[in-house]
């Protein structure tokens, strides 16, 4: 019994290792000008409140101009753990992994976040592109945009972005 409990383990830290060796690898390619860049808070030209609802955002579309920096005020009004994360579907495809594994190694359940879990694994969800909130919760991601590019926003815990929890911001537009 031992031996299994030390190859569960063993198993379980090589699944972390990696999930987070292909975390960083994206997180870098995600972060780069072709979504944008972190915002300066100083610097931000308008605040748009998104809510976050069950399997919904609203907005579901928002205009936004090339670099344009913007405050988004995140709040979760729904009954389930919800994320907001500007990326494209290339970079949110890199992120189900982290996800997954956050909801199978009980860092994060659909209603509630394990902080102490994730820090304690090293998955702290800290982007500056993303907020993952409890319901009734607030969060905040200031954005610069870039020039010109598909991106959107999506919730990313597993089954979310899939039954339809996508947003997308029409870029080029005066705002």
């Amino acid at each position: 019994m031992r031996d299994q409990d030390m190859i569960k383990t063993l198993l379980t830290g090589t699944a972390l290792v990696a999930s987070l060796t292909a975390s960083v690898a994206l997180a870098d390619a995600g972060h780069g000008s072709g979504i944008g860049e972190p915002g300066d808070a100083a610097q931000v030209d308008r605040t748009i409140t998104i809510e976050m609802d069950e399997m919904k955002y609203s907005p579901e579309s928002i205009e936004v101009a090339p670099g344009e920096t913007i405050r988004f005020e995140v709040v979760n009004v729904g009954r389930a753990v919800h994320e907001f994360n500007i990326g494209t579907s290339e970079t949110w495809n890199g992120h189900r992994g982290e996800m997954r594994t956050m909801m199978r190694e009980g860092m994060m359940t659909m209603r509630s976040i394990n902080h102490d879990r994730m820090m304690e694994a090293g998955m702290m969800h800290d982007d500056a592109n993303s907020v993952l909130l409890e319901p009734g919760d607030t969060g905040e991601v200031i954005w610069t945009f870039p020039e010109g590019g598909e991106i959107g926003f999506a919730c990313n815990v597993p089954g979310h972005r899939e039954a339809g929890m996508v947003g997308d911001f029409r870029m080029g537009h005066d705002s």
